[in-house]
């Protein structure tokens, strides 16, 4: 049975193409510096929005985990939406790593806006409040249902972040599926930014690794913080090669991921066991059933008809496009999904 894999879009092999430049890289040693690829692709991904510098890592936790600590003193508090992935699935790191508090936002499907920003900033004067330090926001919401964040969104929460001393911190796992969409400028959302983390293992199909772009200053630090995490990688441009590819070859085609995705949100519609879909902007879909029970039954069901999808907690269900599932995959879904 050939299975058809709709649990993230994390689940991607490479293709032959980026296998053959993986194989072909010219590497060295990345704790040195000395690792001509993974160089290349720090300067083109900084290059491309903009930035001073990047710093390649195994995975987007670490990337956002380390500007966390970047940014922040124990003590402080990190003001986020509460569907943010910083929150909700790195394992607790922030408490781990950073010693801080969260102050969290209920947004509009993931995007927080300035209003909401200016409420969750507390006093700096007041010694019996955590000191706010660092604004983080997500593009796309993941656990929201892919939303995406555009520029008007942004502009005001950063001019307003700049007035209060305030860091901005964007956790960019899907960015480019929500630049597809937008068509907004690379460069402009690197001024928007202190920091931004760019994940190339979803959409863009890579085995591994994520970048954190900053200033030249800051990522220096970020080096030592990666070492104190233990993300020193050596002869990691076997690697940064396929993000390089990705780069180069990948970013298009995000496009018929979220188309995709939107046309099965519209077929499901149709289905009246589907009690709420929440709104399809990108590549991801998440859905509700009428119980929890119902939701686990229908994993299972879909399971044996070789179609995975994830439970999403509660009585939702998410499915996410990629590049390795087609039309015919997104049918046999939706056909399944109808039964």
């Amino acid at each position: 049975m050939m299975i058809k894999d709709f649990r993230s879009d994390t689940v991607t092999k490479p293709s032959q193409a980026m296998l053959d430049a993986m194989m072909s890289a010219k590497v060295g040693d990345d704790v040195y510096g000395e690792d001509p690829t993974v160089n290349e692709l720090e300067h083109y991904l900084a290059d491309i929005f903009g930035m001073e510098a990047a710093i390649f890592c195994p995975s987007g936790t670490m990337t956002n985990q380390i500007a966390l600590k970047l940014h922040t003193h124990p003590g402080d508090e990190i003001i986020c939406d509460q569907t943010a992935h910083i929150y909700n699935y790195e394992g607790g790191g922030i408490g781990f790593n950073s010693g801080c508090s969260v102050k969290l936002i209920a947004g509009q499907r993931g995007v927080v806006n300035l209003q909401q920003v200016q409420q969750a900033v507390n006093d700096p004067d007041n010694i019996h409040l955590a000191y706010s330090r660092l604004v983080s926001l997500e593009n796309t919401a993941n656990k929201a249902g892919g939303s995406i964040y555009t520029l008007k969104d942004v502009e005001p929460i950063r001019q307003y972040c700049t007035e209060r001393g305030l860091k901005l911190h964007l956790d960019g796992a899907r960015l480019f599926n929500a630049l597809i969409e937008t068509g907004e400028s690379y460069k402009d959302w690197g001024e928007n930014f202190d920091t931004i983390s760019i994940c190339l293992s979803k959409g863009l199909g890579t085995p591994m690794g994520s970048l954190l772009l900053g200033n030249a200053t800051d990522i220096k630090w970020c080096k030592r913080i990666r070492k104190l995490m233990g993300g020193g990688m050596r002869q990691a441009g076997y690697i940064a090669a396929a993000g390089l590819f990705a780069l180069n070859h990948n970013i298009d085609r995000l496009k018929l991921d979220n188309n995709a995705a939107k046309w099965i949100g519209a077929e499901l519609e149709n289905f009246d066991h589907i009690v709420e879909i929440k709104p399809v902007e990108s590549n991801i879909i998440i859905f509700k059933v009428e119980t929890e029970l119902a939701a686990n039954q229908v994993v299972i069901d879909l399971r044996s008809k070789g179609i995975l999808i994830s439970s999403f907690g509660g009585s939702y269900l998410r499915a996410v496009t990629h590049m390795d599932v087609n039309q015919d995959d997104c049918v046999a879904l939706v056909s399944a999904l109808s039964a």
